[in-house]
């Protein structure tokens, strides 16, 4: 039995339901588009399918609006897997569990995708519905965004001819998104040496974060557990022996990390005050994240005996220099929008390997000149290190459109149906526009979306309520695009 299946508008939640039940991490894009393949060939409608797997699927203007200018649907495929600690899900191949509380959809203990699941869906049915009043559109299905905006990258905009894009990427109804941050993956790897070592092994463990979009939710006071773990270990080291062997967290550079493990030998006397030092660390911690991580813990697990290839002291002392002074978090405010972050970094992933420590990072900024800036320092801190750095999934930021068309009419219809001013916006998450803005000569971008909260998490939820409005805007934009 379907979950959303009482849900209106019912094509909506259907199409996002079914959009649900195929995996479609990014990556693992291949069997939702060939989904998006065989929708179009049953509604008898042309496409494009290119070798990355993106979707176009292009629809006829409906009778008296031969003439109005094509508009362009977009939004992606993929979606962020993150799930809980104690979750089994498999997103290879595992649909998600989809529930309903309230005016809320998630998924039971993983991230449900609804960036940017609702957004096929939106597309989906709009191409569905014969009754709807519209320009031409090219609904535009990218895969992997949450990777670096891959898909949009490498699409042939050439295949359009719509000046008119409105992205269905957005997390907050009532917002007209109007530019965005740029943006690129940073990559660093220093080599490490190991030594023998015997002792009491025990894992380390700061968890109970709320982890979030590196992007939106930047700004929010949320800790990053990879660094605070890193600030642990440093402030143990200067007053006990400690010798780390293993250490690992987060699963997504464009996601903070919720979790870091790692794992230490240490003497038996000890022990004992490993622990003790962690809840007096976790009690300050929640003091310091008030109002926003107040859940944090410090657990450490005391394990047997090992003997273990730990690292050389030089090699440790390397790896948490690294962490404490890595440019973390917002690192610039927006000096003309008000709250606007303009230049940040996320500690997205670490591992520690056999002879290598790995670290992986978002950086965004809406000035092109501080993105290449921040990159350049960690550069520079991994090869002053001994390292080796390298990036990729770099792309353009999104420059507000002063003399906009389209923004201006999405303004006007939203205030005539809600009586109400929406918020036009510069935000500082990454989206498609700007590499679609940069392709396309005058292209005019606006992006939208119903309300979700605490995305790229498992506490990801997704109003029922306001993807039935936004929806009717949607339709009635398309319907006021006339000539």
């Amino acid at each position: 039995m379907a979950v959303l299946e009482n849900l209106k508008p019912e094509r909506v939640f259907y199409y996002f339901e079914e959009i649900c039940n195929i995996p479609h991490g990014s990556g693992n894009t291949k069997q939702i588009s060939d989904y998006l393949v065989e929708f179009a060939k049953k509604k008898e409608l042309r496409f494009i399918q290119d070798e990355m797997g993106n979707v176009v699927i292009f629809k006829e203007a409906s009778k008296g609006y031969e003439e109005s200018p094509t508009v362009i649907l977009q939004g992606h495929v993929d979606m962020v897997c993150e799930k809980t600690a104690t979750s089994q899900h498999d997103f290879e191949k595992d649909g998600l569990k989809l529930c309903v509380e309230g005016d809320e959809i998630y998924a039971k203990d993983t991230t449900l995708g609804g960036d940017d699941g609702i957004a096929v869906a939106y597309e989906l049915a709009v191409l569905e519905d014969e009754t709807l009043a519209h320009p031409a559109i090219e609904a535009v299905f990218t895969v992997d965004e949450e990777i670096g905006l891959l898909g949009a990258e490498g699409f042939d905009t050439s295949v359009l001819k719509g000046k008119y894009l409105i992205n269905l990427d957005s997390e907050a109804e009532g917002y007209l998104w109007s530019g965005c941050a740029g943006g690129l993956r940073s990559y660093s790897e220093l080599p490490v040496k190991r030594v023998e070592g015997t002792g009491l092994s025990c894992k380390i463990t700061v968890d109970g974060l709320l982890g979030g979009h590196s992007g939106s939710e930047i700004n929010k006071n949320r800790s990053n557990a990879i660094l605070l773990l890193a600030r642990f270990l440093h402030e143990c080291g200067s007053e006990l022996d400690l010798f780390l062997y293993d250490m690992k967290g987060g699963q997504k550079n464009n996601a903070i990390p919720r979790q870091a493990d790692a794992e230490v030998l240490v003497s038996a006397e000890d022990a004992g005050r490993l622990e003790q030092m962690a809840k007096v660390f976790t009690s300050t911690l929640q003091k310091e994240y008030t109002g926003s991580d107040e859940n944090i813990q410090v657990h450490v697990e005391v394990q047997e005996e090992s003997t273990k290839q730990v690292l050389h002291p030089a090699s440790q002392e390397k790896v948490l220099f690294f962490l404490i002074h890595y440019p973390n978090g917002i690192r610039k405010m927006c000096g003309f929008i008000e709250g606007l972050v303009e230049t940040s970094c996320n500690v997205g992933i670490v591992r520690l390997m056999p002879s290598t420590f790995i670290c992986e990072t978002s950086v965004r900024s809406s000035v092109g000149s501080e993105k290449r800036a921040l990159a350049d320092q960690i550069r520079y801190l991994t090869e002053f290190l001994g390292g080796e750095y390298d990036e990729d999934g770099n792309y353009p930021a999104w420059e507000y459109k002063k003399d906009s068309v389209l923004r201006p009419l999405m303004t006007k219809v939203y205030k005539e149906m809600y009586q109400k001013e929406p918020v036009v916006e510069v935000i500082h998450a990454g989206l498609e526009c700007g590499l679609f803005y940069e392709k396309i000569k005058g292209l005019d971008c606006v992006s939208i979306g119903p309300d979700m909260k605490d995305i790229h998490t498992s506490e990801e939820r997704l109003s029922i309520s306001s993807t039935k409005r936004v929806y009717e805007y949607l339709v009635e934009v398309l319907k006021r695009i006339k000539k």
